[in-house]
């Protein structure tokens, strides 16, 4: 194994000592020089250099004696990535401190691929100088190229962005804080007007829904799992905008929507609103391709929730001035609510459904009914 290496500084050698008019007709920005050495098992030896310095360096790191300890480390590599369950297996070797004193590399990190595009490459890091770059064809025959350019090709681009996505899904999104924001509308569900009412009638496009919070995300199982734990906190506000010339009043301690008897008061808007902060709970399933993109994910579970603030807000045009009234009351609204969620997505269109168990009003006191919000999920997939 010596041979090859001293064949490879001696053409190093004719390299530097090459007149420099030589060496300068490569204009400034030009690509590296290229050495090639076929070895005699069919291998191909590619040396990338910058400059003439580059090549004087290669003596101190003994390469005669290191392709011996280099091709068993890349044996124990490819067995240990036979036997993985991962796509890729990352060793770590110290010859220095196994022969002191023969300048051999302080640290050589070997990389071998299993089950991506590049299947058979296996990646050799020597410091942070040399990175040796190991290529094995289907016939078992290997090509070496040392300091490597990165990204010739598109198939390493591509191998590079998956090792980095890997690493992200493994380690980032164990365990990540998530800022999500919902938009979306609410309806009302199972009226059961009582005696001498009418059903609740919205008005769909002024009926919206918007959500703010923070949801954490702990992967249960190993690094790999697909399976999460999110946990909020969230801020919702509801509008429940009422259709025709109505309005929302509390009379009698009895919250109801009646119509306006004036004929000259025209309504633009009127609404009742709510501000509750809520505590989901879900178990979320996120699948991912063969690159780490994401692709479809679903979380289902419950949320409990407490009503911080309520409202109704009246938008009317009178004589032709436009007055603007709010007045803030619990307007029999239940405290405490509690229901059922789910958001589903694939890529970056994520959905999202809620369906309040409780009714929205306090018993005997307003309409008896439940809310379902519905939407998209803008942010936090």
């Amino acid at each position: 194994m010596k041979r090859p290496f001293f064949t490879l500084l001696l053409l190093a050698a004719a390299y530097a000592a090459a007149p420099a008019t030589a060496r300068a007709a490569r204009p400034p920005g030009a690509p590296a020089d290229t050495i090639v050495v076929r070895l005699p098992n069919q291998a191909t030896l590619t040396l990338l250099v910058r400059d003439a310095a580059q090549l004087r360096e290669l003596p101190k790191y003994h390469l005669d004696s290191l392709t011996t300890r280099l091709a068993g480390y890349i044996n124990q590599a490819e067995a240990a990535a036979k036997t993985a369950k991962t796509e890729q297996v990352t060793m770590e070797f110290y010859p220095d401190r196994d022969t002191p004193g023969q300048r051999l590399p302080e640290h050589i990190r070997i990389t071998t691929h299993k089950q991506n595009p590049n299947a058979k490459r296996v990646d050799v890091a020597l410091n942070k100088a040399f990175k040796i770059q190991v290529n094995t064809d289907d016939e078992g025959n290997r090509s070496v190229k040392i300091n490597p350019t990165p990204g010739r090709d598109r198939a390493e681009r591509e191998a590079h962005r998956d090792s980095l996505r890997a690493k992200s899904y493994e380690r980032g999104n164990s365990h990540a804080a998530t800022v999500v924001f919902d938009l979306g509308l609410n309806a009302l569900a199972n009226q059961q007007p009582g005696a001498g009412q009418s059903a609740v009638d919205l008005r769909p496009g002024g009926s919206r829904y918007v959500n703010i919070g923070l949801d954490y995300m702990q992967r249960l199982g190993g690094k790999r799992s697909p399976l999460y734990l999110v946990l909020g906190p969230e801020f919702a506000f509801n509008n429940y905008m009422l259709n025709g010339n109505n309005k929302w009043v509390n009379q009698n301690n009895v919250t109801s929507v009646v119509a306006e008897t004036n004929p000259a008061r025209q309504y633009d808007k009127t609404k009742l609103a709510t501000a509750s902060v809520n505590l989901p709970l879900m178990l979320r399933l996120k699948l991912h391709d063969a690159h780490y993109r994401s692709t479809f994910s679903i979380a289902a579970g419950g949320f409990v929730g407490y009503r911080l603030a309520s409202w109704t807000k009246l938008k009317y045009t009178t004589d032709g001035t436009t007055y603007k009234d709010k007045d803030h009351g619990s307007y029999n609204l239940e405290d405490f609510q509690y229901g059922l969620q789910a958001v589903v997505g694939y890529g970056q269109l994520h959905l999202f459904a809620k369906y309040n168990l409780n009714p929205l009003f306090k018993a005997g006191q307003g309409p008896d009914t439940q809310v379902v919000s519905f939407g998209l999920r803008l942010f936090g997939n």
